[in-house]
């Protein structure tokens, strides 16, 4: 039986008098790609928040690859093995692709502030060694021939792209997209789904945020449904089609 990579129980939040989320939980297992799915304010980017750190949650427990896990800043959630895209691109735009994948790494770096600045052997080993991988990473998400291109020359679809390679260098146990098809185009879908498909062949897990369902349901292992921030329904692609409750509150309307 897989692994479990992701175990998340009882996740609720309130913003003043709303509550965004109620007693939410998923379970995911390593290699799946888990889908987050629900209508505009269901809940699906305040539990991503919630997920890395960027909100505290008012109850809940996490735990990562077996391990209590606790949500706190962006670079502890990074740290401990989960890194995320977000909806809107959050690229270094001056950078080059090169160098905004090499930051994404540093997150496993060991040299430290002292060896940075005296450039010691070993701090110029291991920046070495970085770049190798941020090389490695642009080619595995198709765009090694940006790697000396500013990030913001790129086309919206390679920024994507550019966006995910940077979470893989963090060497993370769960890779959490946040609608990365939105904006996209039918060819760029395609091949997002092509990356999406290769990640998990290589046993990566992702959580996948997306508004577009056809994208979901052909290729997501598991769904769930938050409306109104609440849990709706949790299977297969299949069984969650079926669902009369969801079916009445997402899929039926067109939303998509």
């Amino acid at each position: 039986m897989s692994e479990t990579i992701l175990r998340v129980a009882n996740v609720s939040k309130r913003f003043g008098g709303l509550q965004a989320l109620s007693d939410v939980g998923i379970e995911i297992k390593r290699g799946q790609v888990y889908g987050l799915i629900g209508p505009n304010g269901a809940g699906k980017t305040t539990f991503f928040n919630v997920l890395t750190g960027l909100y505290t949650p008012d109850s809940g427990s996490f735990e990562l690859a077996g391990k209590p896990y606790t949500p706190s800043a962006v670079h502890e959630v990074a740290k401990a093995g989960i890194a995320r895209t977000f909806q809107n691109i959050r690229l270094f735009a001056e950078m080059t692709a090169l160098e905004n994948v090499m930051v994404g790494r540093h997150v496993r770096t060991h040299s430290g502030l002292i060896g940075a600045m005296l450039r010691t052997p070993g701090f110029k080993r291991e920046e070495a060694e970085i770049a190798q991988r941020a090389h490695e990473l642009l080619n595995y998400v198709g765009i090694g021939k940006f790697a000396d291109y500013k990030s913001r020359t790129l086309s919206y679809g390679d920024q994507r792209r550019l966006e995910i390679a940077r979470a893989l260098a963090t060497d993370p146990q769960l890779i959490a997209l946040d609608e990365p098809a939105a904006g996209m185009n039918a060819t760029e879908k395609v091949l997002l789904r092509e990356l999406i498909d290769q990640i998990r062949k290589d046993n990566r897990t992702i959580l996948l945020i997306e508004h577009d369902v056809k994208l979901v349901m052909g290729l997501c292992d598991r769904v769930t449904v938050l409306d109104y921030g609440k849990q709706l329904s949790t299977g297969s692609p299949a069984e969650v089609q079926r669902d009369p409750k969801v079916i009445e509150a997402y899929l039926g309307t067109g939303g998509g």
